[in-house]
């Protein structure tokens, strides 16, 4: 029978060890066996079994639901595996309406016309993540946070994006240093994380009851969720800015 160890099944999903681990005490993710030495070892079933985990996680669900939803669909892997080719196709097409629409915008520029038209944002909504966002923290977050959104000039979205993305790269350079989450680097990042998420309104992080494990909850997510890994250098980067968000939340609790 054909197996992985657990170094391969993460190089090749681009996961980590850590996660697979987890996912293994927690009963999500069970390896076909696992050797006397305590190495996991990983078959075609289980494969197939991450990568639908690895689907749902980039819907945004949490680790209980896809349990519960790998539970209910485990005796049809085919039916379920069409749904998330569904989704998959769903959003091939979005990204393609926004290449579409970049390309006809830099077409326009180089011609030296005004890019201005109905088109250009054809495939952005930012409302994408308006069930996530009110399934985690409530109807009013996502309202509050969407109501600031639209309210804000070009220019201070524009701000706000390179700020998100500078705070991204800071964690990234410090994470590939090899920083010390407890450090006084790693909690001046810190802080200037929770002053980016408090500039946000709706997020718990303006209650300081909530604060601390409002921060450790996402630190959680970054690491569990590739789409926010991405943004702080990958999964290892990912892991970095977690701790240290862990880190301050035990000196703020």
């Amino acid at each position: 029978m054909n197996e992985m160890s657990i170094q391969q099944v993460a190089r090749l999903t681009g996961t980590t060890s850590r996660t697979l681990r987890h996912y293994d005490q927690i009963g999500l993710l069970r390896p076909s066996r696992t050797g006397s030495n305590g190495y996991r070892r990983y078959g075609s079933a289980e494969l197939v079994r991450l990568q639908r985990i690895l689907l749902l996680r980039e819907l945004g669900l949490g680790l209980t639901q896809i349990a519960e939803i790998l539970e209910s669909e485990e005796d049809d892997e085919s039916r379920a595996l069409r749904t998330h080719l569904t989704w998959l196709n769903t959003e091939r097409d979005r990204i393609g309406r926004q290449i579409a629409a970049v390309e006809q915008t830099v077409a326009r520029i180089e011609r030296g016309e005004d890019p201005m038209d109905e088109s250009m944002f054809d495939g952005f909504d930012h409302t994408q993540y308006k069930e996530e966002v009110t399934e985690r923290w409530g109807s009013d977050a996502y309202q509050q946070g969407d109501a600031w959104w639209r309210g804000l000039s070009d220019d201070d979205r524009a701000g706000f994006q390179r700020e998100t993305r500078e705070l991204g790269d800071a964690w990234a350079r410090a994470a590939e240093a090899g920083t010390d989450p407890t450090s006084p680097e790693a909690r001046e990042l810190a802080e200037r994380h929770v002053a980016w998420l408090r500039g946000i309104p709706g997020t718990p992080a303006q209650d300081p009851a909530r604060v601390a494990a409002y921060v450790r909850g996402l630190g959680d997510m970054y690491v569990a969720d590739p789409r926010f890994g991405r943004n702080y250098g990958g999964a290892e980067g990912a892991g970095f800015v977690r701790d240290a968000l862990y880190a301050w939340a035990d000196r703020s609790a």
